[in-house]
């Protein structure tokens, strides 16, 4: 009895220890992933909108315009990011890029008349519809719509993972800071973002990633 006691804490000790040393190490990945990304970006990222240079697109990036709490307000403060740049003439045109894979839900819709509504004129809107993730809308700006000079549009935890992109695609990105959130969801988001960080890093450098659709050029202002 004492033997079988002493095996099982032998095996048990082991176990704890794999699984500490796994814990380490996954905290380690998400550590460096995230380090790589916020160093590598700093640079390209504004929240003054008079010292953000002019480019000729910017790049909305897509969110729900709700959530089971009601408004969305990532959506409603990246809404409101984009139509300053556009009023400022940070930008001529806004490409709103989000997901519309199932017929009763259209982020690019969605986005469209948000801006409208915050006084973007209609004409100076395009739509992305397969923005089904960042790494499509990145890469599809750069491929469908022929635009590697842009600025993104998001919260800046989320252009810093778009920028991070940008660079390894070969586009040639600065993005303005939407309002961040501060409310019981954001914590969630923030939590996620860590992961979706180690994502990125894999989907680059590891097993390359591709978009689930491209299509034909559309070309912006022509």
């Amino acid at each position: 009895m004492k033997l079988k006691d002493t095996f099982s804490g032998i095996v048990k000790s082991r176990y704890t220890r794999w699984l500490l040393y796994g814990m380490i190490a996954i905290s380690l990945v998400i550590m460096a992933c995230n380090y790589w990304i916020v160093k590598s970006t700093a640079s390209g990222i504004y929240s003054d909108i008079s010292a953000i240079p002019s480019r000729k697109v910017g790049l909305v990036l897509g969110a729900s315009k709700n959530t089971v709490h009601g408004p969305n307000l990532y959506f409603s403060y990246r809404m409101e990011a984009a139509a300053d740049l556009y009023k400022h003439n940070k930008v001529k045109y806004l490409l709103v890029s989000g997901d519309n894979r199932k017929a009763d839900y259209d982020e690019p819709t969605d986005m469209q008349q948000a801006l409208i509504a915050l006084g973007v004129p209609d004409s100076c809107i395009y739509l992305d519809y397969a923005g089904f993730r960042t790494f499509d809308s990145m890469v599809r700006c750069k491929k469908v719509f022929g635009e590697d000079s842009i600025i993104v549009v998001s919260q800046q935890f989320h252009n810093q993972r778009a920028l991070f992109i940008a660079k390894h695609e070969g586009i040639h990105a600065i993005a303005f800071n939407a309002r961040e959130v501060h409310n019981n969801y954001s914590l969630k988001t923030s939590i996620r973002e860590y992961f979706a960080r180690v994502k990125c890093v894999l989907d680059l450098f590891i097993f390359p990633a591709k978009p689930h659709f491209l299509g034909d050029p559309i070309r912006i202002g022509k």
